[in-house]
Parts: C-alpha cells; sequence; structure tokens
C-alpha cells in the first residue's frame, strides 16, 4: 500500500478537516472546524503538538467536543495531555468528550486525571456515552454515530472480541463528512459514506490479509468510490 503523506486536508465553504496522522499502532488525530467550532476525533499520541501547530491558544481553548470511535490507544494516547493542557491554560468553557457504551479507557483516563487535578482544574469535563445511533446537534453541527465492526485479540492471540466502536457523520451546511474509525467492512459504514461529501476510509490490510479487524485496499476502495470524495488511512506503514 502507499504510504500516506500526511497532513490530508480538505475544506467547502465553512466546513473543513485535516487530518494530522492516522498510523495504525502509533497515533491518529482529526481536527474538524465549521464555522468557529473546533472538534477533535479520536485524540491519539501527539494531538497536542499538532493541535499547537495549527491553531491560536484562544481556538485550541474554545474546544468544546471530542469523539473517540474507540479506546485503543493510536486513539485516546492524547487524551491526558489534551486535558491538562486546557488546564494550565485556564480554559472556561466545557469540553465534551463522546464515547462509545463500554469504552472504559476514557472512563479510567478521566477518573485518573480527576483524582490527580479535581482541585485545580478550570472547566467542566462531560463524559456522554454513546448508547445508540441517535443523531445529536453540537455547535450547529449534526452528528451521527453509528456501529461499525471492530476486533481485538485476547491474550491466547487466537480468541477475538468485539470492540466498542463507532463511526461519525458530521453534517454541516448540507455538506457531511463520514469518518468509518477503525473498522471491518460493515453495512452500517456502507450506508453512511454512500453519498456523503466526504469519506475517511482505514484500510489497514494488504488485499490478501483480509480479517475482521481492518478493511482491505480494494474494501476500502469500493466503500469510498460510493462518496463524492474520500481518503484512505491508517494504512499499514512499509
Amino acid at each position: 500500500m502507499k504510504k500516506n503523506k500526511y497532513p490530508i486536508c480538505w475544506a467547502k465553504e465553512n466546513f473543513s478537516i485535516k487530518i494530522f496522522c492516522s498510523i495504525p499502532n502509533i497515533a491518529t488525530g482529526i481536527l474538524i472546524k465549521a464555522d468557529n467550532a473546533h472538534f477533535i476525533v479520536d485524540p491519539g499520541d501527539g494531538i497536542l503538538r499538532d493541535l499547537n501547530k495549527d491553531l491560536k491558544i484562544k481556538d485550541i481553548l474554545n474546544i468544546s467536543d471530542v469523539f473517540v470511535t474507540h479506546g485503543h490507544h493510536d486513539h485516546v494516547g492524547g487524551v491526558w495531555s489534551l486535558l491538562t493542557y486546557l488546564r494550565v491554560m485556564n480554559k472556561k468553557t466545557p469540553l465534551v468528550i463522546h464515547y462509545p457504551k463500554g469504552c472504559l479507557e476514557i472512563v479510567h483516563i478521566y477518573n485518573a486525571f480527576m483524582k490527580v487535578y479535581s482541585r485545580s482544574i478550570t472547566y467542566d469535563i462531560i463524559l456522554k456515552e454513546i448508547t445508540g445511533d441517535k443523531s445529536f446537534t453540537s455547535k450547529k453541527v449534526l452528528v451521527k454515530p453509528f456501529p461499525v465492526i471492530h476486533k481485538e485479540y485476547l491474550s491466547d492471540n487466537k480468541t477475538t472480541r468485539q470492540v466498542p466502536s463507532l463511526g461519525f457523520k458530521f453534517a454541516f451546511n448540507n455538506l457531511k463528512i463520514c469518518y468509518g474509525g477503525d473498522t471491518a467492512y460493515c453495512k452500517d459504514l456502507v450506508k453512511h459514506a454512500k453519498g456523503s461529501d466526504l469519506a475517511i476510509l482505514e484500510a489497514g490490510h494488504d488485499d490478501d490479509t483480509p480479517d475482521d479487524m481492518h478493511m482491505t485496499l480494494s474494501e476500502a476502495n469500493s466503500i469510498g468510490r460510493s462518496a463524492k470524495e474520500y481518503f484512505l488511512v491508517h494504512v499499514p506503514e512499509k
């Protein structure tokens, strides 16, 4: 597979997305802007560094929502540093973290952070566990969560289990961005990517190594062609 050159950017009108990186087992980090709203999606390790290169401090402090597709380290490894920076810089407005039901990693990070900093934190952290696929609105952006299929090996390296996982579709000013996160080929992703202005699809495997954890290059391309534009991410580094 061809190695991506990050960051990857897309913008139309006042709606934009910047994928700082999406490298399996290392880090993912995505910034979405809609007018003056700023969202973070999958804040992996390095997200704070990338935000400081891209945004003014006041814009980082105005980040209102974080969306987590699942709890693997390459998607949540930067949460602690982000929360700490916002405290140090005296953020005043709430931060909402949206995450799939059963994603214990976010709960544990939050509990550990509050144990250390509860007396000195300057802003409210609101955890919102997503238990279904009901749409909701934040900062005039319509957000549609949807289930995806992403599994992981247990300690025996043979048995797998489903990871609490979601994809998200963001709609603003009649424009739609579909992000599947880490997922195998699944009907819900096919449904929501179709007709989107932009689909962001992971291609974690070569065509000769399919499984129920990630999509192959052919699978991701087949879904991507149903959108107006698409990017392939989470392609293994070689």
